[in-house]
């Protein structure tokens, strides 16, 4: 296993960088300047070398290998600065972002709890609740409960975030006045108050993204443990007499999760780069709603760097999930 991990570590390398020159070559023809909004009263040198700062005034192609010395290099070592302390990084150039003139990991930092504690939640929740309903589902395949679950995971995978987030807020907030309809970002939880109104205001976003994940993951898990459930090996086991928890849960449920795994392992990065619309909805000031202003704002910067966490964040979890396949399937052989 571990020189396919290094050999799928070695073709991500390449994968990763014809990405990073794919982001940053559409996002460079894209319009837009940073400095289109300044008055034009501004000097012609004044603005060079404000172009300058900004690295907007070299070609390209020194543009891109720049980027990728600040995203690889100088980025990691100023967080290796935060957490340890030191002052390697001291006076290196970071990433900019033109929106407000700040680092861009700066902002990504300071969002980002926002964005895991709402949406990673929500995916914990979701796949928690998925797993037993597709348990069941299978088992108990076309009884009460699995009409009930198939119909309400058809809805759930029908309903886009946008309309079901609007009715949750009419119906729980408006109608009812239980929830809050704004999220309060500011708000500090230091006390048994504070940390029921903080439940409150995550109600609503944490249930509205939880449904998607619940329908997707126990339809997976449901349809998989079907196909699991009339093989030869499970006949095997009860006619060994085997009881029917150590079946289910030793052997068709551990061969089941293989694409339940690709699943869950694929979604983990909509965890760190947030619900954009669900966010923007219930105003979680969130990486989601961090990557909709930039765009805004035509903040190239903000949009290069996020994209690519992205897709490393993809790649990197697409490994975990076939490294797992092994530990799940024995049948399953990498060397």
């Amino acid at each position: 296993m571990l020189n396919y991990a290094i050999r799928r570590l070695l073709i991500a390398i390449p994968t990763l960088l014809l990405i990073s020159l794919v982001i940053f070559s559409l996002l460079k023809i894209a319009p837009g300047d940073p400095l289109s909004q300044l008055p034009p009263t501004i000097p012609p040198e004044v603005r060079a070398n404000m172009r300058a700062a900004l690295g907007i005034d070299k070609p390209l192609i020194v543009q891109y290998f720049l980027w990728l010395k600040l995203f690889f290099v100088i980025e990691p070592l100023h967080g290796f600065d935060v957490l340890f302390g030191t002052h390697f990084s001291d006076g290196m150039q970071r990433i900019i972002s033109w929106q407000s003139r700040g680092p861009v990991f700066s902002v990504i930092a300071e969002r980002l709890p926002q964005t895991l504690l709402v949406v990673g939640l929500a995916y914990i929740v979701g796949v928690l609740i998925a797993l037993p309903i597709g348990i069941v589902s299978a088992y108990k395949r076309y009884s009460v409960f699995d009409q009930i679950g198939t119909f309400l995971s058809m809805l759930g995978l029908a309903v886009p975030p946008f309309f079901s987030g609007v009715l949750a807020i009419m119906i729980f907030a408006v109608y009812f006045d239980w929830l809050p309809t704004v999220y309060n970002t500011n708000l500090v939880v230091n006390s048994w108050s504070s940390f029921m109104e903080q439940l409150r205001q995550m109600a609503m976003p944490v249930m509205v993204l939880a449904v998607q994940t619940t329908a997707s993951i126990s339809r997976y898990l449901r349809s998989s443990m079907l196909d699991n459930l009339n093989q030869d090996y499970v006949r095997t086991a009860r006619a060994k007499g085997m009881g029917e928890v150590a079946v289910v849960f030793i052997h068709v449920l551990r061969n089941s999760m293989i694409p339940v795994v690709t699943v869950v392992a694929l979604g983990l990065p909509s965890v760190f780069g947030g619900a954009i619309v669900t966010e923007q909805i219930f105003k979680v000031n969130g990486i989601g709603q961090l990557l909709i202003t930039a765009i805004y704002a035509n903040d190239v910067p903000m949009v290069q760097t996020l994209a690519f966490i992205f897709a490393v964040l993809i790649v990197g979890f697409n490994l975990i999930a076939d490294l797992l396949y092994g530990l799940l399937d024995p049948r399953i052989r990498y060397d």
